[in-house]
């Protein structure tokens, strides 16, 4: 199964209020496997950049002025993309905007079928609680002290440590490696390499297992006798 982690950083809100988007990251993965290829792209939105998006991902009209704009890169993304599910926290900001550029193009536009959204499982799973990137990260003492700013290629990495732990929890060869910062795509496609490398966690995860549940265990464990399968991993272990 591949899915692509995927982040975009835009000028605002809404493409229909002539917003766009200025980067967009991502990283593969291969049954829930880092394969270290990633996407990542600068655009040029062909418009300032308002002050508030600014703030969020230090993305100038300057910098931006010499980069590549949509339409020259789009199909390059849509290649890379392909029929991989697409993981995104809050997908349905991203997928508006891909599919807004998407259509600009004339190029086919990208199922809703197709994304995966970490938001949504976020809040199933833990009903109530604050279910940001950096409060996913806390949850799951991931390190996200690199975030000074939102940028797509990071940001991709970070969601996709945090995704693994949504699905189950991820194992320690599945951390993913710094993306070093701002820098132009290679060979103007967006696609990169690079090796991933572990990182112990910060935190050591609490137990899952509650004292309640440990008592029930050893009561039901009890009631089978002493010939018991479980007595005798129990008097082995």
């Amino acid at each position: 199964m591949r899915e692509i982690v995927l982040d975009t950083e835009t000028t605002g809100f809404d493409p229909d209020q002539g917003d766009r988007i200025v980067e967009i990251g991502g990283v593969e993965l291969l049954n829930h496997l880092p394969t270290g290829r990633t996407y990542h792209q600068y655009i040029n939105p062909e418009r300032d950049m308002p002050q508030s998006a600014f703030e969020v991902h230090g993305l100038s009209t300057d910098f931006l002025r010499d980069k590549p704009v949509f339409a020259a890169v789009g199909r390059a993304f849509l290649d890379f993309v392909g029929d991989a599910k697409l993981v995104i926290h809050n997908a349905s900001f991203d997928m508006k905007f891909l599919n807004w550029e998407l259509k600009t193009m004339g190029l086919r536009e990208l199922p809703w079928e197709q994304a995966i959204d970490t938001l949504a499982i976020a809040r199933r799973r833990f009903p109530g609680s604050p279910a940001s990137l950096d409060a996913l990260c806390r949850r799951f003492g991931i390190d996200n002290s690199r975030r000074e700013k939102h940028g797509a290629l990071l940001d991709s990495e970070i969601l996709a440590e945090v995704y693994l732990e949504l699905v189950g929890g991820r194992q320690p060869d599945l951390v993913l490696a710094p993306s070093g910062g701002q820098k132009s795509a290679s060979a103007g496609d967006g696609m990169t390499g690079g090796d991933w490398r572990p990182r112990p966690r910060p935190v050591p995860l609490p137990p899952r297992i509650t004292e309640a549940e440990l008592a029930a265990h050893d009561a039901f464990v009890a009631k089978l006798g002493e010939g018991s399968i479980w007595r005798k991993r129990l008097g082995n272990s």
